[in-house]
């Protein structure tokens, strides 16, 4: 107990004896005997002398609490609120019934009279339920309970604290709404609800609190409208966020009432109607605006202009069209402008020039058109610049960065022009250099080749011309120099030490000279591409010095000599393409030790011996080139050798055997000789054979192209009738792309009702058994070539998909046609599709491991389509009745291309063969109507959840215009939401909880709104097999695991 003065001791005293005698005591009357012994001491001896009285007082004081007296009415509540809490870090071990006081236990703090009067358990791992006896804590003014895991709903009994202020719940898993009678609670200042599992309308009995000033409920379930009753808060309302809910409706202009607002939120997850109303702008003391992300419409309003307190506008990720406001430039505060993401037109504004203060400026992916003003190269302050993906013309301003402060300049996918300005790297600070795809000229500046802040330089697709500054290969933090495609020249540095760099790309430039031996000296290189050049020499062998190398592509250069031996050293090598060089030699067999190897490109060199057989047996290769060389002997069969097609021998006549090759047995038949005095004479006048020869074939060629057109000319009528008549069904041509041991007709014959195995939007699939016993499925497509002649390229395009070979894509094994009907073959999958397994008769089959490795494999398959086809190929249709599944349930992707043919034709009606599945189409397809590889993406990441959930992409129970992506997000907001979207089918208790969670993680990541925010599939595939990482992913009988425990993380909840 402290020192007090006398005054104080003696109040202090008795106040406590007159408290003691409510307490709930479980002592006898005789151990308070004493207590009421010393109160009638102390009544009677206060006329006495002061010293004698503080002595007997103190001294009776000690003497009553020594006795183990009864807590207070404040501190048994307390102990009947612990008693609801679970605690399994034992963080109110000290709350205990023989305390003298509860004003010392942890986060319990009280007033001088002890009563309390806040209660912060704050970020203590605690969970269970929030007691109704919380109401008895009568003089509680704070109530911090936020970071933690309680669930169940506020108790009614809160609306008894009616001294309280501030009351902060942020960050547990409460559920339902406000009780009725939190209205009483009219002294209350801070109401802060953010990130729980709240639902149903937003509470109308927090209006009449007037003495609020923050009020946050964002990131909740809230939905319907918000109510205009919440533009009459009052003037004390200085924070208000309703983010991250599921509202709808429009804003209500009565938010505009509410001008003592410094910080509004109402974007994320939010689905609003209309525009942004005009009266948010009467809000002059608003510091932040942030609605991002909410299916707004309309313009932006011009009053917006007038919020001159104004720091933070984000409006980005909306349908917002229409120009810039002009007025938005008078907005002196500004530090942030974010209107990204929308579908903006005209100018930049030239008053943007105003903007003294501002430090970022984003305005991508609009179609913003015109020139950059000249006058924002000199805002002092900017620090971020993007303006990416628009349609600006025009230079850089040559002022930009002559400030010292510019960090990010993002101009890439515009149609800029000009030169690059001297001082973007002036202050020393920039870090990221994106001009890519545009039509910039020139040499790069000197000041910023020697720019040593750099990380990533993006620079390719342009029309720079000088010589690639050596400064740029030695800069300590540069990770990324992409340059290709450009007009650089001259020769590559000797020197070269730059130790982050991972992503070196030089392609379609005119550089010369020698690969120099100091690229080894790039520890952290990764991906070193210089194809397309006029490079010379021998390739070096420092260069499996690089210990992380995955891509090197030297292709069509002049290099010479042989392949070396050396580069089986890089470990890591996924992508080797030497081809159209001047190499000679044989391949060396140390190359079959590349255990990583996908792609192999040695063609058109002038390679010579055989190919080394066990290359074959090299799982991850998926993709090989041996075409026009000098190689002989037979080609590899072992292994995944079986997949090779025939274009990766061409051009090699003295190769044989293998799937696709005369057999090496027919190649070694000695050849007839001829006897005959005509062979004789041939043999020695060879000169006048292939005179002969010639002459007679021209003359032969001249006789019947004059025939024909006499014939043709003479009976065109008839010719033309007969045409008409009977030439609309011609005969079945079969056109393969392996050995095949059926005809046209065997297949045309399986098309019969009671073969049909499945319909869809490409067309219906037939099983069908050939003669020989193979089983094929045949799939006629829903649009034919019909009369016209010219056919948009499908044949073309179906003889390079033909061409396609991976053990995880279903092999098109040939194409059938005639001009009424198209026919496509492809190999039997007599497992179905992934669909069926999870949604229809087979439900209830696979197990978390069978569907962990379908994953994997499924994204195994579109990587390739995507990362190592060429041109790469965008699926268009990723959904789980498109994965099929092979006798050992290993996944192959099903019906690749075949939507980017129906729309090329031009005859395919379905939503399905343009931009994909209902309920797997990305949302960037509404606004732009294009379809990319980051739609195949966002697809996977839909199929993903099917995998996790076992539900369909769109389901009854996830409510109108909610898809499986929104019912996910939704459900981790809590830890307890994350197991309920686990299918119970996986396996229960048995599944591996870190595999679920890093694979939602991938799924998340996939589905992201933002095209630029999803991986790539070569990420996705390396990201899944990292959930899992000595797995093999090829094959269904992989060995059991024991993944180490994992804990939910907050960075998951955040998505």
């Amino acid at each position: 107990m402290g020192v007090r003065s006398n005054d104080q001791s003696l109040a202090h005293i008795d106040s406590w004896v007159q408290k003691f005698s409510l307490l709930r005591t479980r002592e006898s009357r005789e151990a308070t005997a004493p207590s009421c012994r010393a109160r009638r001491q102390m009544e009677g001896l206060r006329g006495g002398m002061w010293t004698s009285i503080l002595l007997m007082l103190v001294v009776t004081a000690s003497h009553c609490f020594e006795s183990n007296a009864a807590l207070s009415s404040d501190g048994v509540a307390l102990l009947a609120l612990k008693s609801s809490i679970v605690d399994d870090e034992g963080v109110l071990l000290d709350w205990v019934e023989s305390s003298q006081t509860p004003c010392n236990w942890t986060g319990v703090a009280c007033d001088a009279l002890g009563n309390v009067i806040s209660l912060s358990l704050s970020r203590m791992n605690l969970s269970g339920a929030i007691s109704g006896v919380i109401g008895s804590l009568k003089h509680l003014t704070t109530l911090s309970l936020d970071a933690n895991n309680f669930t169940g709903p506020i108790p009614d009994d809160i609306s008894e604290l009616t001294r309280l202020r501030f009351f902060n719940i942020t960050k547990n898993l409460f559920s339902d709404g406000f009780p009725a009678g939190f209205a009483n609670l009219t002294k209350l200042e801070v109401l802060d609800c953010y990130n729980n599992n709240m639902s149903g309308k937003l509470p109308l009995q927090i209006v009449g609190l007037r003495n609020l000033k923050k009020v946050h409920l964002g990131g909740n379930s809230f939905d319907g409208s918000i109510p205009v009753e919440y533009g009459s808060f009052g003037q004390n309302l200085e924070y208000l966020s309703l983010s991250g809910n599921s509202l709808t409706g429009a804003i209500p202009r009565e938010l505009g009432n509410l001008t003592g607002l410094t910080q509004l939120f109402l974007g994320y997850f939010n689905e609003f109607d209309g525009s942004i109303p005009p009266e948010l702008g009467q809000l002059t003391n608003l510091q932040l605006l942030d609605i991002p992300s909410c299916g707004l419409t309309g313009s932006i309003p011009k009053e917006l202009g007038n919020l001159r307190n104004l720091q933070s506008l984000f409006l980005y990720g909306n349908f917002l069209s229409g120009s810039l406001p002009p007025e938005l430039g008078s907005l002196s505060n500004l530090l942030s402008l974010d209107v990204s993401s929308n579908q903006l037109s005209g100018p930049i504004p030239a008053s943007f020039g105003g903007l003294a203060n501002v430090t970022l400026i984003s305005l991508f992916r609009n179609f913003l058109e015109g020139e950059i003003p000249a006058a924002l190269g000199d805002l002092p302050a900017l620090e971020v610049f993007n303006m990416w993906e628009n349609n600006l013309t025009g230079p850089i301003p040559a002022s930009m960065g002559r400030s010292g402060r510019l960090i990010y300049l993002d101009v890439s996918s515009n149609q800029l022009t000009g030169t690059l300005p001297p001082d973007l790297c002036r202050g020393g600070r920039l870090t990221n250099l994106i001009v890519m795809d545009n039509r910039l000229i020139g040499p790069v500046p000197p000041g910023l080749a020697a720019c040593a802040s750099l990380e990533y330089v993006r620079m390719h697709d342009n029309f720079l011309n000088g010589t690639v500054p050596a400064q740029f290969f030695n800069l300590r933090n540069v990770t990324m120099l992409q340059l290709n495609n450009n007009y650089f020249t001259g020769p590559l540095p000797a020197t070269m030490t730059a130790p982050m760099l991972r992503v070196l790309m030089l392609s379609s430039n005119q550089l010369v000279g020698t690969v120099p031996e100091a690229v080894g000296g790039l520890a952290a290189l990764q991906t070193l591409q210089a194809a397309d050049n006029q490079l010379t020499g021998y390739i070096p062998s420092t260069i499996c010095d690089i210990p992380a190398l995955s891509v090197l592509d030297l292709s069509v250069n002049y290099l010479m000599g042989s392949i070396p031996a050396t580069l089986a050293n890089c470990s890591s090598l996924s992508r080797l393409d030497l081809s159209k060089n001047d190499l000679v030699g044989a391949i060396p067999p140390e190359l079959v030790q590349l255990s990583v190897i996908a792609i192999l490109n040695l063609s058109r060199n002038h390679l010579t011996g055989s190919i080394p057989e066990r290359f074959g047996l090299i799982q991850s290769l998926t993709q090989v080139d041996f075409s026009y060389n000098n190689l002989s002997g037979p080609v590899p069969t072992l292994g995944e050798a079986e997949y090779y097609s025939y274009e990766a021998f061409e051009g090699n006549p003295l190769l044989c055997g293998g799937a696709v090759l005369a057999p090496c047995s027919e190649r070694d038949a000695p050849a007839s000789n001829g006897t005959g005095r005509g062979a004789g004479a041939a043999k020695g006048n060879p000169d006048l054979l292939a005179w002969l020869v010639g002459a007679l074939f021209s003359a032969a060629l001249v006789v019947l192209l004059v025939g024909m057109c006499c014939f043709v000319k003479k009976y065109r009528h008839f010719i033309a009738k007969v045409l008409r008549k009977e030439g609309k069904i011609r005969p079945w041509k079969l056109t393969p792309f392996q050995r095949l041991e059926f005809t046209a007709n065997e297949l045309v014959e399986c098309l019969s009702d009671e073969n049909i195995i499945g319909r869809g939007g490409a067309g219906t699939v037939y099983k069908g058994e050939m003669a020989s016993g193979e089983m094929v499925a045949v799939k006629r497509l829903a649009c034919g070539r019909g009369t016209s002649s010219h056919d948009h390229g499908f044949s073309a395009e179906i003889r390079t998909l033909g061409k396609i070979r991976h053990r995880n894509i279903v092999r098109l094994l040939g194409f059938c046609t005639n001009n009424e009907m198209n026919l496509l073959v492809y190999e039997y999958m007599p497992n179905g599709s992934l669909g069926e397994f999870l949604h229809g008769k087979k439900s209830g089959v696979l197990d978390w491991n069978m569907r962990y490795s379908i994953a994997v494999q499924a994204a195994h398959g579109l990587c390739y389509l995507h990362h190592d086809c060429s041109p790469l190929i965008v699926h268009r249709d990723v959904k789980s009745n498109n994965i099929l599944l092979d006798s050992n349930l290993e996944a192959h992707v099903a019906d690749f291309g075949l939507a980017k043919l129906f729309q090329d034709s031009g005859k395919s009606e379905s939503m399905s063969s343009i931009a994909g599945s209902y309920g797997y189409i990305a949302p960037e397809y509404a606004y732009t109507l294009k379809v990319n590889e980051k739609s195949d993406i966002y697809s996977f990441g839909v199929v993903l959840m099917e995998l996790l959930t076992g539900k369909r992409p769109i389901e009854p129970e996830f409510g109108d215009g909610v898809d499986i992506v929104q019912w996910v997000r939704t459900k981790i907001q809590t830890k307890e939401g994350v197991m309920e979207i686990l299918d119970p089918r996986v396996g229960g208790v048995t599944v591996p909880l870190q595999e679920v969670m890093l694979v939602l993680r991938v799924a998340l990541l996939c589905s992201g709104d933002h095209p630029i925010d999803r991986p790539t599939m070569r990420d996705v595939v390396q990201m899944l097999s990292d959930v899992r990482p000595t797995v093999r992913t090829g094959s269904m009988d992989s060995r059991e695991l024991k993944p180490q425990q994992i804990l939910l993380t907050d960075d998951l909840l955040t998505f």
